[in-house]
């Protein structure tokens, strides 16, 4: 799972500097129907945070796994804002709360999945 998370944070690092250059190509497209980058933002980062609180989850298999989360998704949460910020400093984008909070609830939903899917595996 570690792997999984390496790779998906470094497509997510790619997307951002395509963003950040007018690069993104096909992957623009999300922009063409309103609330398509929240839709972005929110699948995004949730996935982000799923594979990393997984990732998380097997080197810490004894720890308490919704502070496990908790943890890991404020984690992720604190580099998404700063990541959104950052985006004033770039005359092609645009730095906007609504994205952040797209961001922050697709990676406190997909948390809260990665603890559930933990949990049921637990039990089975």
């Amino acid at each position: 799972m570690k792997r999984w998370a390496i790779f998906f944070g470094l497509f997510i690092v790619l997307v951002i500097i395509l963003a950040d250059t007018r690069h993104l190509g096909a992957l623009g497209k999300v922009y063409d129907f309103p609330g398509g980058d929240k839709v972005g933002h929110f699948v995004l980062f949730g996935l982000l945070s799923f594979v990393i609180n997984l990732s998380v989850f097997e080197a810490r298999p004894l720890a308490n796994k919704k502070w496990l989360a908790l943890t890991t998704s404020l984690i992720v949460a604190l580099f998404v804002g700063l990541e959104e910020y950052s985006q004033r400093f770039f005359p092609v984008r645009s730095s906007d709360i609504f994205d952040f909070l797209a961001s922050c609830a697709g990676i406190a939903f997909f948390a809260w999945l990665a603890v559930k899917l933990k949990t049921l595996n637990k039990k089975s």
